[in-house]
């Protein structure tokens, strides 16, 4: 099989105090510019700035100080370093400004939800946009829960975002779609919504993935205390569901630990031309 396109990787650098993984790791622009570095030697092909935290339960910050900790990091990285970047925000002014500092892609969890002037601002700036699934914010997602069917659900409330989002002004070959696993999704949802991601297709559209550390899957190696499975091994359980979803076609996956994760697309591609 050689038509076999491996998916983008997609490497984590949080200039936050509180996300739930690395907080506090690299808020300083020295550390942050490291840090990308050290991700793209390990073969990420796209660099996610973020400067707020979307765990569960985290607090908004302001517009200044998440533009103060993502616009010189991104300014930095394009200076430095010959690599796609990507701000991860939800807030149209910071996306703007952080296309204009260099970035290739808002990423947006919230799909536009969060700010109804999202659309309409990215439409005119040229960049790519990754829409996420989304219900809401951080304080309050966790009570946002309950589907009636969770693919079909995430289909279809993507696709109405989508569509809101072409009629702004965004072209659909713009467009990456992202199932916004673990947002407003309990533990058993965001299972079968993996099971079933190729529901996604349907949305005619390319598909990141993030599942990188997050809590479903700490739960499945410690039910009782997921919070106390250590990043080393959620990181190798990351691992293997990205080998496993690689079946599906993915375009990209955002993850925290590149290396693993450009180790295990090696694998899976030598299996795949090996057939």
């Amino acid at each position: 099989m050689t038509n076999w396109v491996a998916p983008k990787i997609m490497g984590v650098v949080n200039t936050t105090p509180d996300s739930f993984s690395d907080g506090g790791q690299f808020l300083e622009l020295e550390q942050a510019l490291a840090h990308a570095k050290l991700l793209v030697s390990q073969g990420a092909t796209i660099i996610d700035v973020g400067g707020e935290s979307t765990r569960p339960g985290a607090e908004r910050v302001t517009l200044a100080q998440e533009q103060a900790r993502v616009v010189p990091v991104i300014k930095a990285i394009k200076a430095e370093l010959d690599v796609e970047v990507s701000v991860d925000t939800m807030n149209s002014e910071t996306a703007k400004l952080a296309v204009l500092a260099g970035a290739d892609y808002v990423n947006d969890v919230s799909g536009g939800l969060a700010d109804r002037a999202m659309f309409s601002s990215i439409a005119g700036l040229g960049c790519k946009y990754i829409l996420g699934h989304w219900r809401g914010h951080s304080n309050v997602m966790d009570q946002l829960t309950g589907y009636q069917d969770i693919a079909k659900d995430v289909v279809a409330e993507l696709s109405e975002q989508v569509a809101v989002a072409v009629a702004a002004g965004i072209d659909r070959s713009r467009i990456v779609v992202d199932p916004g696993l673990g947002f407003a999704k309990n533990i058993e949802e965001n299972w079968e919504l993996v099971a079933r991601l190729d529901e996604l297709k349907n949305l005619g559209l390319p598909i990141l993935v993030g599942a990188s550390r997050k809590r479903f899957l700490a739960a499945a190696l410690d039910e009782e205390n997921p919070a106390g499975v250590t990043n080393g091994r959620r990181d190798v359980a990351t691992a293997v569901l990205t080998a496993l979803l690689l079946q599906r076609g993915l375009w990209g996956v955002r993850v925290h630990n590149v290396e693993l994760t450009a180790d295990t697309i090696a694998i899976v591609k030598k299996l795949k031309e090996s057939l």
